[in-house]
């Protein structure tokens, strides 16, 4: 199953936290935050948005930071991803 997104909205799927501190300590699950790098898998046409015309600025391939608590957290074939607007990224890491 492919996911595509509509309008300003980009796919994203999470890179997995670190397990290990740097000084070696494995930290549970629990004691893990919420990675907030993530790679988009698709990206969106773009185009008019709430009145407004909206360019996309990412694409597939690109790793970005985003708010740790945005976007809607979807899971196909047994891969979690999470999809949210444009907006709710931060930045581009390079």
């Amino acid at each position: 199953m492919k996911l595509t997104p509509l309008a300003d909205r980009v796919v994203l799927k999470l890179i997995e936290a670190e397990e290990t501190t740097k000084g070696g300590i494995i930290l549970t699950a629990k004691a893990q935050e919420k990675p907030s790098v993530a790679e988009v898998i698709s990206v969106g046409p773009g185009g008019t948005v709430d009145g407004h015309d909206v360019v996309m600025t990412v694409k597939p391939g690109d790793k970005v930071i985003t708010s740790k608590y945005s976007g809607t957290e979807v899971k196909v074939d047994d891969v979690e991803y999470t999809i949210v607007r444009q907006n709710d990224i931060l930045a581009i890491v390079e």
